[in-house]
C-alpha cells in the first residue's frame, strides 16, 4: 500500500484511528475524516507526515461533492475508502422514538451512501480501488436492543454487496467487514430510546477485540482479496454462522436472551 492515497471516516478514534494507524505503516497517505477535529489531529500526529484532515458532518450531504473534491484533489486520486462512521443503540424497539431511527440510519447508512455515490464514479474512472465497508454482527442477524443499527448495518452489507457486483469487473474491490465487541466507544456513544446518549460502556465492550488486532485482520482481509469478514470471537462469531447456517436456532436463541432479562440487565448497569 505504499503511496496509496486512503480515505478513512470516522477516524477520530475506535476502529478508524486503529486502522488510520495501521495504513500509514504500510505506507499509505491519508485522508482523515470525522468530527472531533482535535482527535482527528492526534490521530494524524500518530500517522506523521502525508495526512490530511478534512472534517465534515457525515448527513450534510449537500456539502459533498465540494468534500469529495477537495479530497480527490489533494493528489489527484484515491485509492481505498473506508465507509467507517457509526453511531449504536442500546434501547427496546417498542420504546424507541422515531428519530432515533432517522439519526442512525442517516448516520450509518445514508451517509456512507451518500458519500460512496460522490467517489465511485472518480475511482471507476480511474480504473478502480478498494473499498472497505464497517458492518457488524447485528449487519448480518438481528440483535436485541439494536433494531436501528442492525436495520442500518444490514442496508450497509447489502449497498455495498451490489456495489461490488457492479463494479468488480472495472478494477473495485469491495471487502464488507462484520466486526463483533471490539473495544470502542461504540456502547458508550449509542443513543437510547430517547435519542439521548447513552453515556457507559458494557463488558461484551469492554472485553472485546482490541481495534489494533481487528485493523489487522481487516487488512489480511484486504491482502487476501476477500469480500466479506467477520471479526469476532465466540458467541458473536456463532450469531453469525448462525443467521446464515440455522436461522431457526439463532431466532430461538434471541429471544431467549430478551425473556432471560438481557435488556433489563443492560438498563441496570451494561453488564450482559
Amino acid at each position: 500500500m505504499k503511496d496509496q492515497i486512503w480515505w478513512v471516516t470516522g477516524a477520530s478514534s475506535g476502529i478508524g484511528a486503529a486502522l488510520a494507524r495501521a495504513l500509514t505503516a504500510r505506507g499509505a497517505k491519508l485522508i482523515l475524516s470525522g468530527r472531533n477535529i482535535a482527535a482527528l489531529e492526534a490521530v494524524a500526529k500518530d500517522c506523521g507526515a502525508g495526512t490530511m484532515i478534512l472534517p465534515f458532518e457525515a448527513t450534510d450531504y449537500a456539502a459533498l461533492p465540494a468534500i469529495v473534491r477537495q479530497a480527490w484533489d489533494w493528489q489527484g486520486r484515491i485509492d481505498g475508502l473506508v465507509n467507517n462512521a457509526g453511531i449504536s443503540q442500546r434501547s427496546l424497539a417498542i420504546e424507541t422514538d422515531f428519530s432515533v431511527y432517522q439519526r442512525i440510519i442517516g448516520v450509518d447508512l445514508l451517509a456512507p451512501i451518500a458519500l460512496t455515490q460522490q467517489l465511485l464514479p472518480r475511482m471507476i474512472e480511474a480504473g478502480g480501488g478498494q473499498i472497505i465497508a464497517i458492518s457488524s454482527v447485528a449487519g448480518i442477524a438481528g440483535v436485541p436492543l439494536r433494531s436501528a443499527y442492525s436495520a442500518a448495518k444490514h442496508g450497509l452489507i447489502g449497498y455495498h454487496d451490489a456495489v461490488r457486483a457492479e463494479n468488480e469487473h472495472l478494477g473495485l474491490k469491495v471487502l464488507v467487514v462484520a466486526p463483533g465487541s471490539v473495544r470502542t466507544n461504540v456502547s458508550r456513544n449509542a443513543l437510547n430510546a430517547d435519542g439521548s446518549v447513552r453515556g457507559e460502556s458494557d463488558a461484551a465492550i469492554d472485553n472485546g477485540l482490541s481495534p489494533d488486532d481487528a485493523a489487522a485482520q481487516m487488512l489480511a482481509a484486504v491482502d487476501a482479496g476477500k469480500r466479506e469478514i467477520v471479526v469476532a470471537e465466540g458467541m458473536e462469531a456463532a450469531i453469525a454462522d448462525l443467521r446464515r447456517s440455522d436461522p431457526d436456532a439463532l431466532f430461538d436463541r434471541m429471544s431467549a436472551m430478551v425473556q432471560a432479562g438481557y435488556a433489563q440487565q443492560m438498563k441496570a448497569g451494561g453488564t450482559a
